[in-house]
């Protein structure tokens, strides 16, 4: 079984990933495999390159992410552009991780993805659960945890799914506003119930 877990950002993915893997649950992350599909050397690094040349690359020859991101969230076209040519790479090598995963005999795997939604990889999950919290939490996490000002890191926010829409389309969710053991108890019970369904 395959769980995919989305939530806005700034909403905890990782920290409720890495509380599935204490139970033993393995996960992919869709933003790892991001990275990964934009390294120096990687097709979709040259892509992006040809079209906003050098602005857009670090000293080295790294992708430079503030710089594409100021590109990509202000301009509509340029995002779904940047969409065009790393989703279907990144969905492909998150295909090849949990294949392996899933052959290494793992009770069930998570999928964990910000936009599991927006990219159709939900498509890809049996179930899916939403890290929840509200938008106003989401802005203040951000703009602390990125080092970015109170209205980009709004402008993030509004970029992403509808906070109603992705609970709409939620098999479980994670309320994630409470304290960490909170978190802990939700996550051991959610494990409990998936591994029942494995099983049944």
């Amino acid at each position: 079984m395959i769980v995919g877990v989305t939530g806005g950002i700034a909403s905890g993915k990782s920290t409720v990933a890495r509380a599935f893997a204490a139970l033993g649950v393995p996960w992919v992350d869709a933003d790892d495999v991001a990275r990964e599909v934009v390294k120096p050397g990687e097709p979709a690094l040259a892509e992006i390159a040809e079209r906003y040349g050098e602005r857009v690359l670090q000293p080295d020859g790294g992708l430079n992410r503030r710089a594409l991101r100021e590109i990509v969230f202000a301009d509509e076209g340029e995002r779904r552009w940047l969409e065009s040519v790393t989703h279907p790479r990144i969905r492909q090598r998150i295909v090849a991780h949990l294949e392996r995963l899933q052959a290494e005999g793992a009770p069930y795997v998570l999928l964990v993805s910000p936009l599991l939604f927006e990219s159709g990889q939900s498509e890809l999950a049996d179930r899916c659960l939403v890290i929840d919290v509200p938008e106003s939490l989401q802005i203040a996490r951000t703009a602390a945890r990125d080092d970015v000002d109170d209205a980009q890191a709004r402008a993030i926010v509004a970029a992403q799914m509808p906070r109603s829409e992705r609970l709409a389309r939620a098999d479980d969710v994670i309320d994630n506003t409470g304290s960490e053991a909170d978190l802990t108890a939700q996550v051991a019970e959610l494990d409990r119930r998936y591994r029942l369904l494995t099983t049944s």
